[in-house]
């Protein structure tokens, strides 16, 4: 019998301006997780620092708060010592495309088993409205000066250069579409990007919700095929991928871009270097028997470090 989505609701406040995206995201992702039956207890929500790190709070889950930039690692790190959770990273644009764009690039280049939903309002909401990195160049909002001086990062672009092997975008009101991206990015098999432009209503007075409903349109409206699975069909196909995902103005197409087949996830890899890897993760190895450490840390320090010193003399 399949769970109801009230099943990952908390009971904690849900904390946020009236009319944020936000709100549409975590139905979306409430509903999702209900309708693929995950096991709250095998599932783990990173969250970065900004409104949308709120969402560690609201969904029921062994969760965890990132510094920020720093959710996507700490994430890969959760994966990696325990494989068979779910793992779900709930950042905003300024959060994982700014200071965290590093991290952003390395997840896709490893293509570890994990999603990556970005809140992307263009505005940095928490810290009173300062341009986002997906702020387009020239656009000024309500809390600026002026114009924002710089060019826009293009999270889709970003992800195909970096190896994501699932890159889809969706729109925080409309829930019905984005709950079923979110079901796609979490069962798809390797790095998975659900970027979801949302109005901020109270910081981003340009890119309001009629504005985004005047330009968005779907993909599947043009018969768009996303599955590669093929290397061949991959070089055939990114160039118009890419072109699909430069598109952005009058027009601004949703839905998922890119379900590349032909990558297997890094926990694949480190199977086949390390032998019983997926059958017996870091998690569940012991780290004590009898209250005494397997690894002894001041053993460890002087054959490392010690040894190696007194041997440069």
């Amino acid at each position: 019998m399949a769970r109801s989505f009230l099943e990952y609701k908390t009971d904690a406040w849900v904390q946020w301006c009236p009319g944020c995206g936000d709100f549409g995201i975590l139905n979306a992702i409430h509903r999702a997780l209900a309708e693929l039956d995950i096991d709250p207890r095998n599932l783990v929500v990173v969250g970065g620092i900004g409104c949308s790190g709120r969402t560690t709070f609201y969904v029921k889950g062994s969760n965890l708060h990132a510094l920020h930039g720093r959710a996507i690692p700490l994430a890969t790190g959760v994966k990696l010592a325990n494989p068979r959770l779910k793992v779900v990273i709930a950042g905003g644009d300024g959060d994982l495309l700014g200071i965290g764009a590093g991290h952003f690039v390395a997840v896709g280049r490893r293509n570890v088993d994990i999603t990556v939903i970005v809140f992307d309002n263009a505005v940095y909401g928490l810290t009173k409205g300062q341009a986002a990195p997906t702020l387009p160049s020239g656009v000024k909002t309500k809390a600026l000066p002026g114009p924002n001086i710089q060019d826009a990062v293009n999270p889709l672009l970003l992800a195909l250069a970096s190896g994501y092997t699932f890159i889809a975008r969706g729109y925080a009101y409309h829930t019905a579409q984005l709950k079923e991206m979110i079901k796609a990015a979490i069962s798809h098999r390797g790095t998975a990007l659900v970027d979801v432009l949302q109005p901020c209503p109270t910081y981003n007075n340009v890119m309001t919700n009629q504005w985004y409903e005047e330009r968005v349109y779907y993909l599947e409206e043009e018969e768009w095929d996303p599955v590669v699975k093929t290397p061949e069909e991959y070089r055939r196909k990114v160039p118009l991928i890419a072109a699909k995902m430069l598109e952005w103005g009058d027009r601004i197409p949703l839905g998922v871009f890119l379900k590349d087949e032909t990558k297997e996830p890094f926990e694949e890899r480190l199977e086949r270097q390390m032998p019983g890897y997926m059958d017996n993760p870091p998690s569940s190895r012991p780290i004590s028997v009898d209250g005494y450490p397997l690894a002894d840390p001041w053993k460890v320090f002087e054959e490392k470090v010690v040894k190696k010193v007194e041997a440069s003399y």
